[in-house]
């Protein structure tokens, strides 16, 4: 039998916990709910950002005491942000996620459980496409 490389193993690893079944099926596009917009307007108010991307990840997350509260998987409560504005220019990723945090204080309080957050500069997009390596 043939030895997998570390990397292999790894890769096979993550792909053997991929949980695809018809129970947890991926949705299509949906139009953006009115705490996406409030989220996508602040970002763009606060941030000037050269791209903006948001993703509702809640229907990942039903089964969260949160998104239970809000309907079963129906709610807002989770997002993915990628955003590149120049507001980052000499900040640390932890300052960063604070100012999007403090943007975001009134959704956060009413109820958006959880970001996930890349924050980069125009700078550091060129880098990392220069090198492949994407957002």
């Amino acid at each position: 039998m043939h030895r997998l490389s570390s990397r292999l193993r790894s890769s096979v690893h993550v792909l053997n916990k991929a949980s695809f079944s018809m129970e947890t099926p991926v949705p299509l596009a949906q139009p953006a709910g009115p705490l996406e917009t409030r989220i996508r307007e602040k970002l763009t108010a606060q941030f000037s950002p050269q791209a903006l991307q948001i993703s509702n990840d809640s229907w990942k997350h039903r089964h969260h005491a949160a998104m239970q509260a809000q309907g079963g998987g129906n709610g807002e409560t989770h997002f993915s942000v990628q955003i590149v504005s120049e507001v980052f220019r000499a900040k640390t990723t932890m300052q960063r996620h604070r100012l999007i945090y403090a943007a975001l204080k009134e959704e956060l309080d009413a109820g958006l459980h959880a970001l996930s957050l890349q924050t980069k500069t125009e700078e550091e997009l060129a880098a990392r496409s220069e090198t492949g390596t994407g957002v």
